[in-house]
């Protein structure tokens, strides 16, 4: 049975960006180096299928046999791993799962075709030690490679990565996965957010609007851990038998991370949702109280790179919005 063709999200069908790729691949012009990226990197994961198959399988392709990428043989993937999932360098070419191990298997010509393509998962977890030597490949690529360089966060990569890729960021679709409760939460979130911009006259409404922020994280915390349960025992389901321990933490903490991420991109639409209606009448309150509540959700998102709990982020979060939207006046 044929390997399944991965097509384009529907969210993106159609878009400028795909029509850009997908005619640079036709016409065999496309960069050597692509920087893909986004909020979500699901997104980003299922945009890099579509360009790694059309780019070993093009129009004109007579392969007898169709692989897909997750398993062609001129396909090659590095990921984080580990319990601080970075992205080591190596210390040899024969470090499994290393960027000079990664570095050694693209420099190898294809084993069924003309094309090779290299997938860097989670770019941003690279050290300055591993970007380096990174850099030296995208300055000198492989003969007939493409490498597709994945990043929710393209701002942490080195300055001169960046600028030797082509640069294509994918938004993420307005419709996905809901976690059970998520949907109430965000309704909750908005009515208190209302109520903040309504003014708090007395001693009992500050009460009830600081009350209401430890509720809000507190079920913030029991959606996102079932979530997570959820999602990675359906995971586990798909992993290959012989998967190393490292690989399967480094899996499992990049689910988690990925739902929390989602979870929290989903606050800031909610937010932006709420005042955009107010913004539109030109009420300059609005847009300044929003300006800056979603510079704290940005940074409170940035703490959690460095192990900050999700909980203490969102609290964070909350009670400078209190005071952000109940001042703004």
């Amino acid at each position: 049975m044929p390997a399944p063709t991965p097509t384009w999200p529907e969210s993106l069908q159609g878009t400028p960006a795909v029509a850009v790729i997908e005619r640079a691949i036709a016409r065999q012009r496309l960069s050597h180096s692509l920087l893909i990226t986004g909020d979500e990197y699901e997104t980003l994961g299922a945009v890099a299928q579509v360009i790694a198959d059309q780019l070993l399988y093009p129009a004109t392709s007579t392969a007898p046999t169709r692989f897909h990428p997750d398993t062609h043989p001129d396909v090659f993937s590095l990921r984080p791993a580990g319990k601080m999932r970075q992205i080591k360098a190596g210390k040899s070419a024969d470090d499994t799962g290393t960027m000079r191990e990664f570095i050694r298997k693209i420099a190898v010509s294809a084993s069924i075709g003309d094309h090779k393509v290299g997938l860097v998962h989670e770019a941003d977890r690279m050290n300055t030690t591993t970007a380096n030597i990174f850099l030296k490949t995208l300055e000198e690529p492989p003969a007939n490679t493409t490498l597709l360089v994945l990043t929710t966060r393209p701002y942490a990569l080195l300055p001169t990565i960046r600028s030797r890729c082509l640069n294509f960021r994918f938004p993420s679709a307005e419709v996905g996965y809901l976690p059970d409760g998520w949907k109430a939460w965000i309704s909750d979130y908005q009515a208190w957010l209302e109520r903040l911009s309504a003014g708090i006259s007395d001693r009992a409404a500050v009460a009830d609007a600081v009350f209401t922020a430890y509720g809000l994280t507190a079920r913030f915390g029991v959606i996102l851990n079932a979530a997570t349960g959820e999602a990675w025992k359906a995971q586990k389901k798909s992993l290959p038998p012989d998967i190393g321990d490292d690989e399967r933490v480094a899996i499992e903490t990049g689910l988690a991370n990925g739902l929390r991420l989602k979870l929290f991109a989903g606050i800031e639409h909610a937010t932006r949702d709420f005042a955009l209606d107010q913004i539109s009448t030109g009420d300059e309150s609005f847009r300044r109280a929003f300006t800056q509540a979603v510079d704290k959700l940005e940074k409170s998102v940035g703490l959690l790179r460095v192990n900050l709990n999700a909980q203490a982020a969102l609290e964070s979060f909350l009670l400078a919005s209190l005071r952000l939207w109940a001042a703004r006046k």
